[in-house]
């Protein structure tokens, strides 16, 4: 799985795709965006301006578009501050001992849930929910191509997941999106943050999807938090039993060297 620092390259290489003009009208239908909710002049009854390529349509009762489509790696804990995401879930067999980890801990985390896994587990969502934590977007199929994709396809990808997290969870939307696999494009962050949903990067990956072994996994968080709060875990794609108990000893010692746990910042 790549790490932030790729995805900001696959960025740059879609960009040099698109060309001076496909960036260029990126920036206008962002523009556009944006002035709906706070540009100057804007008329509060102005409909917000079609997406170039988005076949599903956009919920209207969203959270307000973020502005800032830049990827979040910050924490709203400030400098001391950790970002714990789970990705690929809910499973109804891994999602409850996490959940149950991070209880026991005191710690609020960002799930990072596939559509379909949502749609096929609400309780989990609600449970999540319950818990205090927060959703993330991360797509229908975890197709880790999807950057080189149509735009069609990511916004199919990005908007219906996050109508099956919504409805799983009983109204409660993903406040992120997390590209597959850090797949990531100039058009898939904008669609995400015009409809409320910060584009999501990790800086800590845990590696756990490998299964290398809790040691393994530990030893990565603590060498390697210095380099930015966001750490990335799994609780689906696979045997986590690894990655709960890698959470069971790294959480603690993140609190005796003076971190908090916080969610990205928005």
């Amino acid at each position: 799985m790549a790490r932030h620092r790729i995805m900001g390259a696959n960025g740059r290489v879609v960009v040099a795709a698109l060309g001076v003009a496909g960036v260029t009208a990126l920036a206008a239908v962002w523009t556009a965006q944006a002035g709906t909710v706070a540009g100057p002049g804007a008329s509060p009854t102005s409909k917000p301006t079609p997406i170039v390529g988005q076949t599903s349509k956009p919920d209207p009762e969203l959270p307000a578009p973020v502005v800032n489509m830049d990827m979040a790696h910050a924490s709203d804990k400030g400098a001391k501050g950790v970002n714990i995401t789970i990705d690929d879930g809910p499973d109804p067999t891994w999602t409850p001992q996490v959940l149950q980890v991070l209880k026991a801990n005191g710690v609020k985390a960002t799930f990072c849930m596939v559509g379909p896994q949502a749609q096929a587990h609400p309780d989990l969502v609600k449970d999540v929910v319950a818990d205090g934590h927060r959703l993330c977007d991360h797509s229908i199929s975890h197709d880790t191509t999807m950057g080189g994709k149509s735009p069609a396809y990511q916004s199919k990808e990005i908007l219906d997941a996050q109508r099956m997290i919504t409805k799983a969870s009983g109204g409660v939307k993903p406040l992120y999106y997390r590209a597959p696999g850090g797949a990531f494009t100039p058009y898939s962050r904008q669609i995400a943050a015009s409809q409320g949903m910060r584009p999501l990067g990790w800086n800590v990956d845990s590696e756990d999807f490998k299964q290398p072994g809790v040691a393994a996994m530990v030893n990565t968080v603590k060498n390697e938090i210095s380099s930015g709060p966001t750490v990335l875990f799994h609780d689906a794609g696979g045997d986590r039993s690894q990655t709960v108990e890698a959470l069971r000893q790294v959480l603690p010692w993140l609190k005796q060297r003076g971190y908090s746990f916080g969610f990205p910042v928005r």
